[in-house]
This record gives C-alpha cells, sequence and structure tokens, in this order.
C-alpha cells in the first residue's frame, strides 16, 4: 500500500516516472555523399563560377562532356557488370576526356585575351596575386596550401557556407586513408575476401592476384580484351561481395580513428550534405 502510494503521488513518483523514460538515441552520424552528389555539387561549383565570371565580363565553359555513366569513378572494386561490359575499365572514356582536356575552351579563350585581359581574368577567377592562401595540416603531417578568391571563392560560399572549413574537413577526411591504407591491405579478412576473387578470376581464365593488377593487365590490351576482363573482374567481385567486405574492414578502420578525427569528418560531411542540397536547386543532375 506504501509502496503504492509513493509511485501515484508525491516527488517520489516524479522520480519513479523519470527513470523509467526511454534514454534519447543520439542521431547518427552524417553519411558521405554518393558519386553522384558528389559529381552535382562540382557541376553546381561550375554553373557558379561562370554566373560570377559573366558577370566581371568574361567567357566561361562548364565541363559537363561526360554523361552520368561515363562519370562513375573506376574504384578499387568494380562490381557493376553492365557497366564493365559497355566501357570496360573506362580507357576509352580517359581518352575521351582527354581529347576535351587538350582543347579546353576556358584556357583557350584565356590565351586569346591580352595580357591586361589575362591578368584581369585570373583575378576574377581565383583572386589572382591577391588572392589569400589557406593552409591546413594532414593527418599523415605536413601541410597543403590551397588559393583561394575571386569567383571560385564566391562559388565555394554560396554552396559550403564557410570555404576555410571545408577546406580545412575535406583534406583531413581525405587524408584519413594515408593512415591505415598499408595495414588495411594486410588485414586477414581483406585478404581473404581477395583471395577468393583471385581463385574466381583464375576460374575464367584471367590469373591476377588483386582487382588493381587486373585493371592494370587489361589497359597493356585491346579493347575487347580490357572489357572482358573487367566483365569478369565485376562478376567475380559481385559474386564475393567484395565491394561489402572491403567497405566493412574499411569502415572498422575509420572507426578507430573516429575519437581524434570524428568531429573534422562529421564537419565535412555536414558541410558536403548542405552543398549537395543548395546544388539541387542550381543544377540538374547530368543525364
Amino acid at each position: 500500500m506504501v509502496a503504492t502510494a509513493a509511485v501515484a503521488t508525491g516527488c517520489g513518483g516524479a522520480d519513479a516516472v523519470a527513470r523509467s523514460a526511454p534514454t534519447p538515441v543520439p542521431a547518427p552520424p552524417p553519411q558521405p555523399l554518393t558519386w553522384q552528389q558528389e559529381l552535382r555539387v562540382g557541376d553546381a561549383l561550375q554553373h557558379l563560377v561562370r554566373q560570377c565570371m559573366n558577370r566581371h565580363g568574361f567567357e566561361y565553359w562548364e565541363d559537363r562532356v561526360l554523361t552520368l555513366r561515363e562519370s562513375r569513378p573506376v574504384g578499387y572494386v568494380r562490381d557493376d557488370v553492365e557497366w564493365a561490359r559497355t566501357y570496360g575499365y573506362g580507357s576509352r572514356i580517359d581518352a575521351k576526356y582527354e581529347r576535351y582536356r587538350a582543347r579546353n575552351p576556358n584556357g583557350a579563350y584565356r590565351e586569346s585575351l591580352p595580357e591586361a585581359r589575362r591578368t584581369a581574368f585570373d583575378t576574377a577567377l581565383d583572386g589572382g596575386d591577391q588572392a589569400r592562401i589557406l593552409t591546413t595540416r594532414l593527418p599523415a603531417g605536413g601541410e597543403i596550401r590551397k588559393r583561394l578568391g575571386g569567383c571560385t571563392e564566391e562559388a565555394e560560399r554560396k554552396l559550403y557556407g564557410d570555404p576555410d572549413e571545408w577546406f580545412r574537413t575535406r583534406k583531413v577526411a581525405e587524408g584519413l586513408p594515408s593512415l591505415y591504407g598499408e595495414e588495411l591491405m594486410k588485414d586477414r579478412q581483406l585478404t581473404a575476401a581477395l583471395g577468393a576473387w583471385s581463385r574466381c578470376m583464375r576460374g575464367a581464365g584471367h590469373p591476377y592476384a588483386d582487382p588493381p593488377a587486373a585493371r592494370d593487365g587489361a589497359l597493356a590490351l585491346s579493347f575487347a580484351a580490357e572489357r572482358e576482363i573487367a566483365v569478369a573482374d565485376a562478376s567475380c567481385a559481385r559474386s564475393m561481395s567484395l565491394r561489402q567486405a572491403t567497405a566493412a574492414r574499411e569502415r572498422s578502420f575509420q572507426d578507430r580513428l573516429r575519437p581524434r578525427y570524428g568531429s573534422e569528418v562529421d564537419a565535412q560531411r555536414r558541410l558536403a550534405q548542405r552543398a549537395y542540397d543548395r546544388a539541387v536547386r542550381i543544377v540538374p543532375e547530368r543525364s
């Protein structure tokens, strides 16, 4: 009776209710952008730079020479069989982009300007000689610098809000693999997964130790041979779930670094998501 009354009335009841309330679940850390989202942010950045350069009286061309499908990055693990069947390891895509770079319209336009206008073009684009120099330390040691000013700074500010913080946190996030890359490639679970992939490739007639070796070997051959090896590579990677195994092992190494670098990584991902949310209102996704 007394215990029941204590729960129902007075301070004791309030304490009991408070103790029984569920503990708030912390929000999960922000996730990185997909490569499609990153590409759209890059397109938005170029679009904003072009608008700014036009306001300064200069022409500026956006680089959208590759389609969305052609822009897919060729990473360590490739398990898209249909992409491999069409593009192999992307050698013809690389050649297409190199042809574009050789006749880059922005470079040609800049060179066509008189010297004074060329200097003004550089100042408008990135601040020229008066640009700020950003400096940040890398996780593995050393420093990296970046010139920032002009339309480039304006575009980054519109997308990320704080280009200085974006530069710092991005370089930290990008530099983390240098702290664990060697150890990751010796990881027993990863080497076991790579061994299964290698046996699968050997059974398909392509004796390669790992995906980079397959890619390097294929790129020295004809395009038909490149596609054949790339299809086998992607098929074996998919059947062995190599992408998932690699990602899981890499996350385990990244998790060890969270106590030291987690705040920078989370900040970088939040800034990237902010930029993407703004990018979708600026440019469409590539077709």
